[in-house]
């Protein structure tokens, strides 16, 4: 099996990113939500900023996290 292209690999991570967020959020919650991947020399990065409603039920810093580490498990598997 080849290799995942690069942009194969940023667009996985950004899914895996967002789909993290919306599973712990609704839609109306999230005021302002960024992510940004860059995958260069077989490094992964991801940047995930995230802004909720006052009263949302989750933390937004935490969940932030969860989609960073959501977004690396997912390319993980890319390349299992």
């Amino acid at each position: 099996m080849s290799e995942p292209t690069d942009e194969t690999v940023v667009q996985t991570a950004a899914e895996a990113a967002e789909g993290l967020v919306f599973a712990r959020f609704a839609n109306s919650d999230v005021t302002d939500l960024d992510i940004t991947v860059g995958f260069d020399d077989g490094m992964l990065e991801v940047d995930v900023y995230l802004n909720t409603v006052d009263d949302a039920e989750a933390d937004p810093d935490a969940v932030a996290q969860e989609a960073v580490e959501a977004a690396e498990a997912a390319v993980d598997d890319l390349f299992a």
